[in-house]
């Protein structure tokens, strides 16, 4: 479990890109998110060859061995919300949130007190998903009205617990639509 409050951790302070958006454009933004999917991968490489101070120390604290590429779905469904939703932040970054809050405290939550499994998602528990639905609402309710806030939320919820592909690209991607949808056209 230790691993995987780690990894989680990390996972939430991609917030630092959405503290970021107050100073910068969305598409610096996705610059950012670009240079550190390069760094990244870089130091992935490295790392199976030589040890590299305090970065080697957290990949083999954190990193799971099927997992290599979990930091590029999550910046890729970074980059891709702030592309399509950046024409509002308050939508983008509340899609961002439910990514980065939401589903660390799903599997944090699902992992260690999990007990009821979800139907037609073995992997997954009903624990893991009202986290996810409260951690999502509270931090969209940070930036946006009520019913948009729980429609995103709820919505965001089901992909965390039903999407196919890697949830770290639909999350925020998902959520965000679901916002926008309530907010401009209903």
């Amino acid at each position: 479990m230790d691993r995987e409050i780690l990894r989680q951790l990390i996972h939430a302070s991609g917030i630092f890109i959405l503290i970021l958006g107050l100073f910068f454009k969305p598409l610096i933004l996705i610059i950012l998110c670009i240079i550190l999917i390069i760094c990244a991968e870089i130091i992935f490489i490295q790392d199976k060859y030589y040890h590299i101070p305090f970065f080697s120390t957290i990949l083999g604290r954190c990193k799971r061995k099927n997992d290599e590429r979990g930091f590029l779905y999550f910046f890729i469904g970074i980059i891709f919300t702030l592309y399509f939703f950046g024409f509002n932040m308050a939508i983008a970054c509340s899609g961002i949130l439910m990514l980065l809050l939401g589903d660390s405290a799903s599997t944090l939550i699902g992992k260690k007190y999990g007990k009821h499994i979800l139907h037609f998602n073995n992997s997954k528990t009903v624990e893991g998903s009202l986290a996810f639905f409260i951690i999502g609402l509270l931090s969209a309710l940070v930036l946006l009205p009520t019913i948009p806030s729980i429609v995103g939320a709820l919505v965001g919820t089901l992909t965390e617990a039903y999407s196919p592909i890697d949830d770290n690209i639909p999350i925020p991607l998902i959520s965000a639509l679901a916002i926008t949808v309530v907010i401009y056209w209903i």
